[in-house]
């Protein structure tokens, strides 16, 4: 049976192999993979030579995990000393992209129903010597209030975000003929509406501060470009769409309201390697979608 699971940081798995592998935690998320990416330059008042060709993710997880002192990526000095929230933040991918942007010198908010773990990885990266900063942070991403709360104490405290990464996913195995109306409830709360609250509220704070080069990154599945024979995971397949979806409307109405804040769609594996290549693009590149394949023999 596949259990109920809240992803903190990684997708659960009906069973191991399952949208690349069982679950995972802190910097084990990251294996070497290699990624097609869609990549469009399509900002306004920017010139534009038509959709690109795939590209590849260079370089491997394991280059700046883990180790004191790692050297910056080109292209992310201008987010240094700048705020990313990572939702789904104690463990998994979410842990990995947290400790990864905070080796990049960001301040990162990370955010899940309990903070212990995050409060852990916290001091891990302020022993090691990373120049970010962690912030653990209490949210219930299936109550708006709790995100309303987040977001205002994020302006207050920090004067607002300039990367949302929307990595909180939540699974259960309520098939579409003999689910609980629960089940669903919870799954559409997590992967679709905090999902959209986060990123409304996101890029109402870069709106408020005149901040055009933000950065929204919604961490997707699989599951959200195809549908297995496996009816305990349909309905949450069906979640995952809606991000695919919700991720191309915003591309475009970010496109519709000229500004430079770019929109990212990825699906595991290695999502924190993936996370700072995209943030370490050019401000004119736009990479609409990355999905990753991995390029080693896993034993």
């Amino acid at each position: 049976m596949w259990p109920s699971a809240e992803r903190q940081g990684v997708e659960p798995r009906p069973e191991a192999g399952q949208d690349g592998g069982g679950v995972r935690r802190g910097s084990d998320a990251g294996r070497s993979a290699a990624a097609g990416a869609a990549v469009t330059k399509e900002r306004p008042g920017l010139p534009d030579p038509g959709r690109g060709s795939a590209v590849q993710v260079p370089g491997s997880g394991s280059e700046a995990r883990g180790r004191p002192g790692a050297m910056a990526r080109a292209g992310m000095e201008r987010w240094r000393d700048r705020l990313a929230l990572v939702t789904g933040a104690s463990g998994g991918i979410g842990a990995a992209v947290a400790r990864a942007l905070v080796q990049q010198g960001l301040k990162v908010v990370g955010c899940a129903r309990t903070v212990g773990n995050i409060e852990e990885l916290a001091a891990e990266c302020k022993s090691a010597g990373y120049p970010g900063t962690l912030i653990p942070y209490r949210c219930d991403l299936s109550n708006e209030e709790d995100i309303l709360s987040m977001f205002s104490a994020v302006r207050s405290q920090h004067s607002g975000v300039d990367i949302c990464i929307n990595n909180a996913g939540l699974a259960r195995p309520d098939t579409l003929l003999s689910g609980s109306t629960s089940g669903w409830k919870d799954m559409l709360n997590v992967n679709v509406l905090a999902l959209s609250i986060c990123t409304r509220e996101a890029y109402q704070s870069m709106k408020e501060r005149k901040v055009d080069d933000g950065h929204i990154i919604n961490i997707n599945s699989m599951s959200g470009h195809r549908v297995t024979p496996q009816p305990m995971i349909h309905f949450y397949s069906a979640s995952k769409y809606a991000v695919t979806a919700l991720t191309e409307g915003l591309r475009q109405e970010l496109r519709e309201a000229q500004t430079h804040i770019r929109a990212t769609c990825l699906k595991p594996e290695d999502v924190a390697e993936a996370v700072i290549y995209v943030l370490s693009t050019p401000p004119h590149v736009q990479i609409g979608d990355i999905q990753m394949r991995p390029t080693e023999q896993v034993t």
